[in-house]
């Protein structure tokens, strides 16, 4: 279910998506809700683009550190790519 960031309080959180389009975004929200589980939202800015980078903006999703991996586990069965912890990016290893 979304919450607010407050809700979450001093609690860790982990981003597992960014969402690029609208369309997205609202998609993800429903499969999270349906799923039980609890995640934020925000809207921020990205680097984008292949060969004409550039600033875009997107809708970055945050779970609680403990709801991550039942999370990320909903959103790949779903088909989604979700975002890697910046210590398993740099290793590659995976979810």
């Amino acid at each position: 279910m979304r919450r607010d960031a407050e809700h979450f309080g001093e609690r860790d959180v982990e981003l597992v998506y960014i969402a690029k389009r609208l369309s997205e975004a609202k998609a993800l929200e429903s499969l999270l809700t349906s799923a039980g589980v609890d995640y934020a939202v925000e809207v921020d800015q990205y680097l984008g683009g292949f060969l004409f980078r550039r600033v875009r903006h997107g809708a970055f999703f945050y779970v609680l550190a403990e709801a991550s991996a039942q999370a990320r586990q909903t959103m790949q069965t779903a088909g989604y790519r979700p975002h890697s912890p910046p210590e398993q990016a740099a290793t590659g290893s995976r979810d």
